[in-house]
């Protein structure tokens, strides 16, 4: 896949990411990319080209069908980063969207997504 470019403005969702231990900045932004998983970098306030996961799609395990890009930034302090600018490239597509059965389910699915992520992440950095 060929590296993707989106940004906008960090805004306030539903606060599910942060209660599910996975804190996302989130924008509204368009794209084509299909819903899923994808690993990339972001440039968020002082974190330059920093390890994200991005969740394009719905949230559609906790009951959301309204399509968003959120991304969680590996290893950051968990602060609120609320209409700052967000520059996100989006490198590798990791897995669909799915709607699992339960919360922790969901929860599993989240810690093998960052797993994957950090064993990509060692491999092209």
């Amino acid at each position: 896949m060929s590296v993707v470019k989106l940004e906008g403005l960090v805004r306030r969702f539903d606060g599910n990411g942060r209660k599910l231990g996975y804190p996302t900045a989130n924008i509204n932004t368009a794209t084509n990319l299909s819903d899923g998983v994808y690993f990339g970098f972001a440039d968020l306030a002082k974190y330059r080209h920093h390890p994200a996961l991005i969740f394009i799609g719905a949230p559609l395990t906790l009951g959301n069908s309204r399509r968003r890009v959120e991304a969680h930034l590996l290893d950051i302090d968990d602060v609120d980063y609320y209409d700052n600018n967000i520059q996100l490239e989006i490198h590798h597509f990791w897995r669909p969207n799915q709607k699992f059965e339960s919360t922790g389910e969901l929860i599993k699915a989240m810690q093998a997504d960052e797993a994957a992520a950090r064993q990509w992440f060692d491999k092209v950095l």
